[in-house]
């Protein structure tokens, strides 16, 4: 399996994608739409905002998905909880991990920021181990950083 991404190019796609868009909502699908289409081996991308001590679903693309994430709770409360990434090569073996698809067997989750505080996370899954590496990690933190900059 081939997981290269440029992910130089998958940011200055982003920031194309959303030049001059108002619009949060908006942004955050597109930018799940992007990934999902992009990033091969993954089955759920999401976003999760947070809503005082609970992640709330946002735009997405792949299966439903868990409504309400507590903090500290799952990689994503994890991700919270410590204020950085998380990065799960085998999801069955992180405790405490929210299973919202069966099929889900490694995740990566980086914290966004608005205002020097956590807005919430950018969320994806894939149904093969060890799918996501160092480069990936240093990709995915510099795209969610262009998204921090487009959070109403």
């Amino acid at each position: 399996m081939d997981r290269t991404v440029d992910y130089e190019l998958l940011c200055a796609q982003l920031s194309a994608l959303t030049d001059g868009v108002p619009y949060e909502i908006a942004n955050l699908s597109n930018s799940s739409a992007l990934l999902w289409q992009t990033l091969p081996d993954i089955n759920w991308v999401g976003f999760y905002q947070l809503d005082k001590d609970v992640l709330v679903l946002g735009p997405f693309q792949g299966k439903p998905a868990c409504v309400a994430i507590p903090v500290g709770k799952g990689v994503c409360g994890t991700a919270v909880a410590e204020e950085r990434t998380q990065m799960v090569p085998d999801v069955h073996h992180f405790p405490g991990h929210i299973a919202c698809d069966s099929a889900s067997r490694s995740e990566i989750v980086i914290p966004l920021h608005k205002g020097g505080r956590i807005w919430g996370v950018l969320d994806i899954d894939s149904p093969f181990l060890n799918r996501f590496s160092e480069t990936d990690r240093a990709g995915l933190e510099k795209f969610a950083g262009i998204l921090e900059g487009l959070l109403a």
